[in-house]
């Protein structure tokens, strides 16, 4: 019985391998896009992108051009090949800006690069370029029932971003002085990050960073420059205060103010 269900399975699966070889040969098109639309909706996402990328250079001009297109697009966003399917979403929105699939389109564009946004260790290219195809998603369809989740999903990406930064202060905080002054680095790099990203969940941190780092650099200061340097160290501390009277690093802020406000005042 095993043997007879065994040569059943083979039997089947030649019989489907003969089909598509025999229309990948086909020269009848309409019968090829006939098949490459059957291996999309049964998600045989590689089968049909095969058939679609020969189909699309055909169609040029035709009634089935847009269609085919868009769903070359979809083949390799099935198949998690989300950089390739961005590249043709964009072709087809830039091809057909009115097209029935637009607004799909630049969804699927932005939407496919997010889910292919690295660890962020990693090169961040693609999350740029999410950000971007989002953001144009959400200038020409403001009112789309995915405007909101677009605009979140580019919360999430821009935070990922941040967080990014971050990684790179605390490095430049940690190595301190050694081959350079990396404080002064550490503080360019938060005051950037702050810049690009006001409303970050990392905005208390990156400020914090700003003062210790300030503070660092006022007490491995020379004696011309410490009094302009702790100068900075306690209006760091009022802008750290200011916005975040309750924070976590509240204690450890103060202890830099106390001293650097002892150091210009000369009352110890």
């Amino acid at each position: 019985m095993k043997k007879v269900v065994f040569f059943l399975m083979i039997t089947v699966l030649l019989s489907a391998c003969g089909e598509y070889n025999k229309i990948l040969k086909s020269t009848d098109y309409e019968v090829k896009y006939t098949y490459a639309k059957k291996y999309f909706n049964e998600k045989k996402y590689s089968k049909s992108a095969t058939l679609l990328e020969e189909l699309v250079t055909i169609f040029k001009g035709t009634a089935y051009a847009e269609e085919s297109l868009y769903l070359l697009a979809q083949s390799y966003y099935g198949m998690k090949d989300y950089e390739t399917a961005s590249q043709y979403f964009k072709t087809y929105y830039n091809t057909y800006p009115r097209g029935e699939y637009a607004e799909l389109a630049r969804y699927y564009s932005g939407y496919g690069l997010y889910l292919d946004s690295p660890d962020p260790r990693l090169d961040q290219s693609q999350t740029y370029k999410a950000i971007e195809e989002l953001q144009l998603y959400m200038e020409y369809y403001p009112q789309s029932e995915r405007a909101t989740q677009a605009q979140n999903i580019m919360f999430e990406l821009q935070e990922k971003l941040a967080y990014k930064e971050l990684m790179a202060i605390r490095l430049y905080f940690n190595l301190g002085n050694y081959l350079g002054n990396n404080y002064l680095s550490c503080v360019i790099t938060a005051q950037n990050a702050l810049k690009n990203y006001p409303y970050s969940k990392y905005r208390e941190e990156l400020m914090f960073y700003i003062l210790r780092s300030k503070y660092e650099i006022a007490v491995a200061s020379v004696e011309e420059k410490l009094q302009g340097r702790y100068r900075d160290v306690v209006d760091e501390y009022y802008n750290y205060v200011n916005e975040y009277p309750d924070g976590q690093y509240l204690k450890q802020a103060r202890k830099y103010f106390e001293y650097a406000d002892k150091r210009i005042t000369g009352v110890y």
